[in-house]
C-alpha cells in the first residue's frame, strides 16, 4: 500500500513539503539505500550494543573521529553528550542526575549564539551561563568566565557564522587548556564535505549531528569526537539503563534498524554527488522561476550562496504586500489549505521555498499553485 494510500485510509493528509527538513512535517524520506539496511537489519535481532560497537566504529572511521553513537535525535546527543560530561564514568553521579549536587554543572555559552535548543544541557542538570554580550564575546571573555563550576562548553557550531563571536578552533583551545570539554552543536552542518569534516575532527570533545538532514529517520542523530567522551554519553543511553545504571538516557531509545539506517546514510552521503545533487535543485528552482516569471509585481531569487553556506537551496518568492493586498502569511496558509496542501516558510513579504524535499512531480504543482495564489 501507498504512502497516499495508508495516509487515507488513516484519515491523514499528506502535504507537499516545500519547508525542507523540518521537525513538524516528519523530518526526512529515507532514501532507498536507508530503507534497503533498514530492512535488512530488520530480519534478524541482535544485541543492540553490538550495533551500537558496530556502527560507531563505522561512523568513527567515516569521519576520522574516536568513537561515533547514534542517537535518537541531535537533541537527545546533546542532552547524552552533556549527561556524560556531567557523570563521568561513576555510576552513582549516572544515577543521580538530573540532581547535580557534587559536580561541576555549568556549561559557558556565548550570549551572541544563544539559540532554541541549548536549553538540552539542562535536561541532564547542566546550567546554563552567558558569557560576552548580545553583539558579540571576546576570547577573553570566555577564558575569564571559567570557574570553580564550569563544567564545559557549550559551541553552537551555526553561530560560528556571526560576527564577534569566538570561533570554534579558539573555543576548543580555551576549553582544553582551562582543563574543561567543549560540546558541539553542528545539526546540519553537514555541508560542503570539508566543513563536516572539519568540525568531526576539530579537536572538540563531542559534536552533534542531525540524521534527517543525511537521509536517514526524523528520529535519529549523530554524536561523535573523542572516544572516552562518547562512551561516557553512551553510559546515559537507554542500553546503560538496561544494564542497571538507571540512566536518564531510557527515553532516548532507538531501534537497531534506526542505527544501522543511520550509519548507512551518513556513508551515502559522504559517497554523494553533491555537484549533480544541488544542480538538480538549481533546476527545479529555474522552472519554479520561470513560472512567476509572468507573474506582475512577483519576484523570484535562488537564495543559496555560491560560497556554499548552506546543504540546500532555496528559492526567495516576493512581492509588494500592499500592492497585492496579501501577506505572505496569507498566501502561505492559503497553500497549505489548497489541494494538495503545500507547506513553505514565510519572512516578511516573502516565501521561502525548499526545493530538496519536493519529490517527483511536486515541482510543478507548487509552481501552478504559486500562479494562482500571487496572479
Amino acid at each position: 500500500m501507498s504512502s497516499p494510500d495508508i495516509y487515507e485510509t488513516l484519515g491523514i493528509r499528506p502535504i507537499i513539503n516545500a519547508g525542507g527538513h523540518m521537525t513538524i512535517l516528519g523530518g526526512s524520506v529515507l532514501s532507498p539505500e536507508v530503507r534497503e539496511a533498514m530492512e535488512s537489519a530488520n530480519t534478524a535481532y541482535t544485541l543492540m550494543d553490538d550495533v551500537f560497537d558496530g556502527a560507531g566504529k563505522a561512523i568513527a572511521d567515516m569521519l576520522g573521529t574516536g568513537g561515533g553513537l547514534v542517537t535518537s535525535g541531535c537533541y537527545a546527543a546533546l542532552v547524552q553528550g552533556a549527561a556524560g560530561i556531567l557523570a563521568g564514568t561513576d555510576p552513582e553521579r549516572i544515577r543521580q542526575l538530573p540532581d547535580t549536587t557534587g559536580m561541576k554543572d555549568e556549561f559557558l555559552i556565548q550570549k551572541a549564539t544563544r539559540y532554541r535548543y541549548d536549553r538540552s544541557v539542562t535536561v541532564p542538570g547542566g546550567k546554563l551561563v552567558e558569557v560576552g554580550e548580545e553583539d558579540g564575546c571576546t576570547p577573553q571573555q570566555l577564558r575569564d568566565a571559567i570557574g570553580a563550576q564550569t563544567a564545559g562548553i557549550l559551541y553552537f557550531a551555526a553561530g560560528e557564522r556571526s560576527p564577534n563571536t569566538v570561533s570554534l578552533p579558539d573555543a576548543i583551545e580555551i576549553a582544553h587548556a582551562a582543563g574543561i570539554p567543549i560540546l558541539v552543536d553542528a545539526a546540519a552542518e553537514i555541508y560542503p564535505l570539508e566543513r563536516m569534516r572539519r568540525v568531526a575532527t576539530s579537536g572538540a570533545d563531542l559534536v552533534c549531528f542531525g540524521g534527517k538532514y543525511l537521509g536517514s529517520g526524523n528520529s535519529t542523530g549523530i554524536l561523535c569526537g573523542d572516544g572516552e567522551y562518547v562512551s561516557k554519553a553512551r553510559l546515559n543511553g537507554f542500553t546503560g539503563f538496561e544494564t542497571g545504571n538507571n540512566s536518564i538516557g531510557r527515553g532516548y531509545k532507538v531501534d537497531r534498524q534506526e542505527v544501522v539506517g543511520t550509519t548507512m546514510a551518513l556513508r551515502h552521503w559522504l559517497d554523494t554527488d553533491h555537484e549533480q545533487r544541488l544542480q538538480d535543485q538549481a533546476d527545479r528552482i529555474a522552472r519554479i522561476s520561470a513560472g512567476l516569471a509572468g507573474v506582475s509585481g512577483v519576484s523570484a531569487e535562488n537564495m543559496w550562496q555560491e560560497d556554499g553556506e548552506g546543504p540546500w537551496m532555496r528559492l526567495d518568492v516576493s512581492w509588494d504586500e500592499q500592492e497585492k493586498g496579501r501577506t505572505a502569511e496569507e498566501v502561505s496558509q492559503a497553500l497549505q489549505s489548497g489541494s494538495p496542501a503545500i507547506f513553505c516558510r514565510t519572512d516578511t513579504g516573502s516565501l521561502h521555498i525548499a526545493v530538496h524535499t519536493l519529490r517527483e512531480g511536486e515541482t510543478e504543482i507548487v509552481m501552478r499553485r504559486l500562479q494562482e495564489e500571487l496572479s
